[in-house]
């Protein structure tokens, strides 16, 4: 077994991360994964490049990849399992499967994105993955998570300190003076065609 920084990542990495994997699959979550991007990107065009932070099996990137079909695309895994079936998808080279506080950027993309995955980062560390994502992206970053005006930390699936929830993008915003906010959005669990788990999504531009 690998030695990770927070517990948090080994969760992921571990059983709980595998049977996330057979949750979140399914052409119903890939149609509301078309309408949640094809808001998303409204502002941005046609990306040419994009790289996920947290990608999983690649559900968030096989609607990307219908919408921009010669987008170069690109992912960030943890998990084993899922980073095997995401490699299927994109390409082994184009898949970190490790931690993303050991990822180390070695190129930069005209977009990076992360979908539900900061909520799960321990506090202490988001400095460093805004770090990354910051410097990953050389146009624009896009965050989709939970959000809340100020942090806390919320039971999840029977577990404490597994989710966190805050405002991301404010501080990001807060963080890096070249980032303005472009545009932003609510898509509510609720939805009755094309829900998402109530994800608040801001598209930052550098």
């Amino acid at each position: 077994m690998m030695d990770y920084q927070t517990v948090q990542e080994a969760f992921w990495a571990g059983t709980f991360g595998d049977e996330y994997i057979q949750r979140n699959r399914g052409v119903e979550y890939l149609a509301s994964n078309l309408n949640f991007f094809s808001k998303t990107f409204q502002q941005v065009g046609r990306p040419s490049s994009l790289i996920e932070f947290g990608a999983n099996i690649g559900m968030n990137l096989k609607a990307i990849q219908l919408l921009f079909p010669n987008i170069e695309l690109f992912g960030i895994e943890i998990n084993q399992q899922a980073a095997a079936e995401l490699a299927a998808l994109v390409g082994a080279p184009n898949v970190f499967n490790g931690s993303i506080l050991d990822y180390k950027p070695a190129q930069t993309f005209e977009v990076a994105l992360i979908k539900g995955v900061l909520i799960h980062i321990h506090p202490e560390k988001l400095p460093d993955v805004y770090e990354k994502l910051y410097h990953t992206s050389n146009k624009y970053i896009l965050i989709c998570e939970y959000y809340n005006p100020s942090p806390v930390a919320i039971p999840y699936r029977g577990h404490q300190d597994r989710l966190f929830k805050r405002d991301f993008a404010g501080e990001m915003l807060d963080k890096y003076a070249s980032l303005k906010l472009l545009d932003y959005g609510f898509v509510y669990k609720r939805d009755k065609a094309f829900p998402q788990d109530d994800i608040t999504w801001f598209l930052l531009e550098k």
